[in-house]
């Protein structure tokens, strides 16, 4: 494979850093949502994003595939939506010599971005119809396997489980999500450019210069971009800090969680903070990095217990107790290795 040259590689960043302020001008005042979506398609992984109803998340995917032209289709999630309302059926046809044959009429999981709107009003069996393809990037339909196109990336909108008519995603589909990004009201001024900018002429989404081929060949530069193995240590270190089953896990993790994040959890995290330092123009991962990204990649994998629900504790201050078990486990790791 050819190495791709510095000036290609900084072309790509400037698109993509333009790519955020082109969101950016839909999305209004939600600049963290905008960079987490960003990392997560940068790291080709899904998204989850949970919010109450008319916070922006259907613009905010919108926006993205309009700026980017991928092929979009969106799915409101109901509670009589069947697994072949999203991947697809077959009919039975006749032919002009009276043979019959089944047909494969495909669903709407057939693009590249696709937007399932309220994924938890659905049952858990079509909620489960997502997961070969969320995985695999591929469905499998009476016994043949179809592939998706690429990219594919599946944007999940939930509305919080303490709304009426909601069902919870299994954890299986749950860490399947890169992250899962929690957009917030706004505050007063950023309401006030909202109504104005949604109430008045609205201008038309500048396409970014961004086109499929470029996003996959960027994608491919954040596997390759290197981490050292004192990264890898501290990534590992800060998912096994998840687990309240090792003695040496924070005490709130033992006191509030059930079940810590899976090695998909690590994956997801690494993948984040390279996808970050891509965009920020370095050539390698800090530990900044690690720490911007933990929450939104961590905060549903962590299971609670019943002591954690009924103590109302956030799933982010469990992953901010873990950074700093990992912090300062590297931290004692790094003296010793300097006193040897």
């Amino acid at each position: 494979m050819t190495p791709t040259s510095p000036d290609r590689i900084e072309q790509l960043q400037k698109a993509l850093v333009e790519l955020r302020g082109t969101i950016g001008q839909v999305f209004l005042g939600q600049e963290e949502t905008v960079e987490l979506l960003l990392l997560s398609l940068l790291a080709d992984g899904h998204v989850l994003l949970e919010g109450a109803p008319g916070l922006g998340k259907t613009t905010l995917v919108r926006a993205l595939s309009s700026a980017l032209d991928l092929a979009f289709q969106r799915v409101q999630f109901t509670p009589d939506l069947m697994p072949g309302d999203i991947i697809g059926t077959r009919m039975l046809e006749g032919d002009s010599g009276g043979e019959r044959h089944f047909r494969f009429i495909p669903g709407p999981i057939f693009c590249q971005v696709l937007l399932a709107d309220e994924i938890n009003r659905a049952t858990p069996r079509t909620q489960s119809a997502l997961l070969e393809a969320m995985q695999e990037k591929q469905i499998t339909t009476w016994g043949e396997s179809r592939k998706l196109d690429k990219p594919f990336l599946v944007i999940a909108t939930q509305n919080p489980i303490e709304m009426e008519g909601t069902y919870s995603l299994p954890e299986a589909q749950l860490d399947r999500f890169v992250v899962k990004i929690e957009v917030a009201s706004p505050n007063e001024d950023d309401l006030v450019r909202i109504l104005a900018h949604t109430t008045g002429t609205q201008g038309t989404l500048v396409a970014s210069k961004l086109e499929s081929k470029d996003l996959l060949e960027a994608q491919a530069l954040v596997r390759e971009l290197p981490a050292s193995t004192d990264i890898l240590r501290r990534v590992a270190r800060l998912v096994l800090a998840t687990d309240p089953r090792r003695p040496t896990s924070p005490r709130q993790i033992q006191d509030a969680v059930r079940f810590g994040s899976s090695p998909r959890g690590g994956q997801a995290l690494l993948l984040l903070s390279k996808a970050r330092a891509f965009m920020a123009g370095r050539p390698f991962v800090s530990d900044e990095d690690i720490e911007a990204v933990a929450a939104p990649a961590l905060r549903h994998r962590l299971v609670l217990s019943y002591e954690g629900e009924a103590s109302g504790v956030h799933p982010d201050r469990l992953v901010a107790a873990a950074v700093k078990a990992s912090a300062k486990a590297s931290t004692k790791t790094a003296t010793k290795v300097t006193r040897a």
